[in-house]
């Protein structure tokens, strides 16, 4: 489904389009474009630079959600010498994609308000962003922190190695006594190159690449990188392969879900919470376990379909265990709601209002709390969900409490649709074979993964193997969310706050 008009490249999700649709507009009329659009209440999924096969110039593209018109517009821009105006200033969405563009190819976003490495890797262009001649830009040193000033001001530096078994991330407290006022994260701990990995022609580990680019989002983004290799292949997927790969993300949502509850128990000390939904959250794992012998969901989402099928006899035990886990579920999260202790932690703590959320492209559960009504599922539907729809879970208040209930609402609506298409799965054929990908193409896939919207854009060359594959993680829109929300809020609530948004490490850092 494509429609090209002056702008843009007008298409829906899961779709495929040829490069020369596309369409290539002078810088200025480019960032006019995004403006308009973004002022039109269309957000940024994607920004990211392409060294053109034909030109050998570096070339801007970006995807511009449409979720009112259930539409995606794409176009691109063309950047000539050793930098282009920065989009931020006036799109505040941009201003991680453009230090990752500077950072991958050595382009400058001249006047970007804190341009420094997103990853601290080496450019994919052996440009050097950082270190510039005498006669160019002078940006900040790589090393460079924000910081209050003042005389009682002091700073707290927590990572990149912590205590616990997270991965690691560096947290920067600008604190007057126990009041935040500026925090700043650095990542990139966890840099890998997966989309590097990907480029050239097809391989097999590619998609073990995909499964591990954010491990607790397995389901999501597999099933997001096979909708971009159907796309391009034109293969038909079968429905019942459609409705199992729904069950199986919404199976990780709920398992992830349940862990973050729990684990907002344990920030506050509330043990009887905590407990319960650790072992909880095993027990849906264990539930993706039984269908493919993987807790996380490796190796059920393949190209064409899916790589296991569900017999009468394993519904039935699925259904079973979820009617007890649902009720044991109920009861362990419940408690947090009727609990003064807890509530005086969770309510007004960490408020992230409506306003910047829109701003910024904060997206999932994070936007939702703060009344912003984003869902892939519902506003760009694709595979099970254009027949299934989930309604969307949203609170006002924008508070730790709203991520947590927000979160609880989203389970048992997960519950509902497993429930629902586990009795009426149709019977059919599990997997198709696909064959070439169309060359000198561009597909796009979005999801609702538990985090929040799940963007993959592939670029194919001449022979059909990928020039550009770019993976837009939710937690690449969050983290500057998390930021925000710790500003005047005492040193003791980070980790509470922290968890209440849980964003990826590894994730952010492709």
């Amino acid at each position: 489904m494509k429609q090209t008009d002056a702008a843009f490249a007008v298409v829906a999700n899961n779709c495929t389009i040829p490069v020369s649709d596309i369409p290539l507009h002078p810088f200025v009329v480019f960032e006019r474009l995004i403006l308009d659009a973004v002022a039109a209440d269309q957000r940024v999924s994607a920004l990211f630079g392409v060294v053109s096969q034909k030109s050998g110039k570096l070339e801007l593209y970006v995807v511009l959600s449409d979720d009112a018109q259930n539409q995606i517009n794409i176009c691109r821009a063309e950047v000539s010498g050793s930098g282009y105006p920065s989009l931020t200033p006036k799109i505040p969405q941009a201003h991680l994609f453009e230090r990752e563009i500077a950072e991958q190819f050595g382009i400058l976003p001249e006047g970007h308000p804190w341009l420094k490495p997103v990853r601290y890797c080496a450019s994919w262009s052996g440009k050097d962003a950082w270190n510039r001649t005498a006669d160019e830009p002078i940006v900040p040193a790589v090393t460079d922190f924000y910081r209050v000033e003042g005389e009682q001001i002091h700073e707290v530096a927590v990572g990149p190695v912590h205590a616990g078994v997270i991965e690691p991330g560096h947290f920067r407290f600008q604190c007057h006594g126990e009041l935040m006022y500026h925090v700043e994260i650095a990542l990139g701990y966890q840099y890998r190159g997966i989309e590097e990995a990907m480029l050239g022609e097809r391989k097999n580990r590619n998609i073990h690449y995909i499964e591990t680019a954010a491990g607790d989002t397995t389901v999501g983004h597999t099933i997001t990188y096979c909708q971009i290799i159907e796309a391009l292949s034109h293969t038909q997927k079968p429905a019942r392969a459609q409705v199992i790969r729904g069950i199986a993300l919404e199976l990780e949502r709920i398992a992830n879900h349940i862990g973050d509850l729990g684990a907002l128990a344990g920030d506050v000390g509330y043990l009887p919470t905590s407990s319960f939904c650790g072992r909880i959250r095993g027990d849906f794992l264990n539930i993706t376990a039984l269908i493919c012998g993987n807790r996380f969901g490796r190796g059920l989402v393949v190209p064409g379909g899916t790589g296991y099928d569900l017999d009468d006899s394993m519904i039935s035990e699925i259904l079973t265990r979820l009617a007890v886990l649902h009720q044991e579920a109920r009861d362990a999260v419940n408690l947090l709601w009727i609990t003064p202790s807890v509530m005086a932690r969770f309510e007004d703590t960490g408020i992230l209002t409506n306003e910047f959320a829109i701003k910024m492209g904060i997206t999932g559960p994070a936007a939702r709390a703060a009344g912003v009504g984003r869902d892939i599922r519902y506003d760009q539907p694709s595979g099970v969900y254009r027949f299934s729809q989930v309604p969307v879970s949203t609170c006002e208040s924008g508070d730790v409490f709203a991520r947590a209930f927000v979160r609880w609402m989203e389970i048992e609506q997960s519950l509902e649709f497993i429930t629902a298409q586990l009795k009426a799965l149709s019977k059919g054929s599990i997997r198709v074979a696909y064959g070439k990908l169309e060359p000198e193409s561009l597909s796009l896939a979005l999801n609702e993964g538990w985090r929040g919207e799940i963007c993959h854009v592939a670029i194919t060359n001449t022979d059909g193997g990928f020039a550009r594959y770019k993976i837009v993680d939710p937690s690449f829109h969050n983290w500057i969310g998390l930021a925000q929300v710790l500003r005047n809020e005492e040193i003791s609530d980070f980790p509470l706050c922290n968890k209440s948004f849980n964003l990826s490490y590894c994730g952010h850092d492709l």
